[in-house]
């Protein structure tokens, strides 16, 4: 199987730092792994590009390396709202008609959205720049409080450290969560975090050097077989139930059950995809307690079954 063809379009001064979001998801293989994205980079006008950073990258290829993309990424756009040339958005309506799948990272929300790839459909975007959005393209349907937003043939993200979360989320619907999860290992970064996750925190609190949750979350993480209710998390955590949530939202964007939850479906699609164990027994081993409500919630979340999953991404 040829490996799914990326192809991420440039424009001056493209900011680096959403470029190297795709490019570490999508251009590295994991150790010991066959590659399964190949990555190139290409500009309007192939030759040197500016950066955010002060120095120019070479580009060698023009928006034709649009035409045999599988995916295609904007990352970012420098101004925001800048007008993008016709020739690109022409070629975007091209690769998006013969079926290639159009990813926006950060600002790259403005080039989709004049493309009319967004119109009467929800989109993200930073959120510094969701107002000068909204009030440009009043027929976006414009979320300010998610990490990103995916509707399959387009995908938009927040800042920067969502450009990664929605390229890794896009790895695990191509390829599943135990290949996703090996690319966020290589760039020692969490696995999973939901879309639907605040951008920010709404009421930032100062940070204390004992406030992390990092420790509770792996303490859970590890025994997902038991029952874990809101009152045990606070009592490993030496907090009260209210102070505990308040901490969840503030550093997670995210309620601890809803959290849970989703560790809970990603472990479930590992062990689908690693092991031929049944799905009761699946179901037990990561806190479901029965196939039914596995089902259920695979359904809810993933739009399709355990077994349909697991014909998907089976690896034995």
């Amino acid at each position: 199987m040829r490996p799914h063809r990326v192809v991420a379009l440039l424009n001056p001064p493209q900011s680096p730092f959403e470029l190297a979001c795709a490019t570490e998801v999508f251009g590295a293989a994991p150790q010991d792994e066959p590659p399964r994205y190949s990555f190139r980079i290409c500009a309007e006008h192939p030759g040197p590009v500016q950066t955010t950073a002060g120095y120019a990258m070479l580009v060698d290829t023009g928006p034709e390396a649009l035409e045999q993309a599988d995916t295609v990424v904007v990352p970012g756009w420098q101004p925001p709202g800048a007008p993008v040339p016709p020739a690109v958005t022409a070629a975007l309506r091209a690769a998006h008609r013969r079926g290639a799948r159009i990813v926006a990272i950060c600002t790259g929300a403005f080039v989709l959205a004049q493309a009319g790839l967004l119109d009467g459909r929800r989109a993200t975007t930073h959120w510094r720049d969701t107002a000068r959005l909204a009030a440009a393209f009043p027929e976006v349907q414009l979320d300010q409080d998610v990490l990103f937003v995916d509707h399959g043939d387009v995908a938009t993200s927040a800042g920067t450290g969502a450009g990664i979360d929605l390229c890794l989320h896009l790895v695990r619907s191509d390829h599943g969560a135990a290949y996703a999860t090996q690319i966020a290992r290589n760039m020692v970064l969490p696995p999973h975090r939901e879309g639907s996750q605040l951008q920010y925190a709404a009421q930032p609190a100062p940070a204390k050097a004992d406030a992390s949750l990092a420790p509770l979350l792996e303490w859970a993480t590890s025994r997902l077989d038991t029952r874990l209710t809101l009152d045990r998390l606070a009592e490993r955590a030496g907090l009260s139930s209210r102070t505990l949530a308040r901490r969840f939202t503030e550093q997670l964007g995210t309620s601890p059950g809803h959290w849970l939850l989703g560790q809970r479906i990603n472990a479930a699609r590992v062990l689908l995809e690693q092991t031929d164990l049944p799905v009761e027994a699946i179901a037990t081993r990561v806190g479901l307690t029965s196939a039914v409500n596995l089902r259920r919630r695979f359904r809810a979340h993933l739009g399709t079954t355990p077994g349909a999953y697991r014909r998907t991404f089976s690896q034995t």
